[in-house]
């Protein structure tokens, strides 16, 4: 295509598309540090957990996706790409669910249980056309459904209902992804050596800094009923 990164040759070794890889790295290094950092926190909740798991394996997808996918993928079949979509779309399934386990004290269980199965089937059925197409498009299609629609709306809803700092990081981490969305699917490029690839990863390398931030400020949160027995709890404790 007339907007991919020409190729380049170093010590007689060919690397394709090379802003296009490096700039996957630098979305993986990003990924990389949020878990480490998030790892030496001493926090054991299920978002916690869901969060770092994300950034491990979207660091693992770029890495793939930027070496494999682009810098050589002479070197193998088009089915190659595969690994990087597959994590990448795992990846997102998890974000999807931190955020779903972060509202759930603010929602009804049955509301919970049903996004937390949705989660589940969703990522399998997108699996399965993604193996059977080998079309790049139904992994896009995930990533939308999953960070505009599910993240943006539990994590829109947990800030309306408690203003929490981390969730309003993640809100401003979406809307970049959605910019980033923009500039992928309408091509839209400075020149062949930073096209609409190269402009979508460091977006979506900003993005994970801001989902990081996020991440780190999200506290787990309490169902209004457990707080009101907990305080009645203490008050009788301290009548008797």
């Amino acid at each position: 295509p007339a907007m991919e990164n020409p190729p380049i040759d170093i010590f007689g070794l060919t690397i394709l598309e090379p802003i296009t890889s490096l700039t996957a790295v630098l979305v993986s290094i990003v990924c990389l540090y949020a878990f480490f950092q998030l790892s030496k926190l001493p926090r054991h909740d299920r978002v916690h957990h869901f969060f770092r798991y994300y950034f491990l394996s979207m660091a693992v997808a770029t890495a793939v996706g930027g070496i494999i996918g682009h810098a050589f993928l002479y070197a193998f079949t088009f089915a190659w790409k595969l690994p990087g979509w597959i994590t990448s779309m795992c990846s997102i399934a998890l974000i999807e669910r931190a955020s779903i386990e972060h509202a759930r004290p603010l929602i009804r269980p049955a509301v919970g249980r049903f996004f937390a199965v949705m989660n589940i089937l969703e990522l399998l059925t997108f699996l399965t056309v993604v193996f059977l197409t080998l079309d790049f498009f139904f992994v896009e299609a995930h990533s939308f459904y999953g960070l505009m629609i599910v993240v943006f709306s539990f994590q829109g809803y947990d800030y309306y209902r408690t203003h929490n700092e981390g969730s309003r990081y993640v809100l401003y981490a979406v809307g970049v992804m959605a910019v980033s969305a923009l500039i992928f699917m309408n091509e839209l490029a400075i020149s062949r050596w930073f096209n609409h690839f190269d402009i979508s990863h460091v977006l979506m390398a900003i993005a994970a800094w801001l989902f990081y931030q996020g991440a780190r400020r999200l506290q787990p949160l309490q169902r209004q009923s457990d707080v009101v027995s907990r305080s009645r709890r203490e008050a009788v404790a301290e009548k008797s």
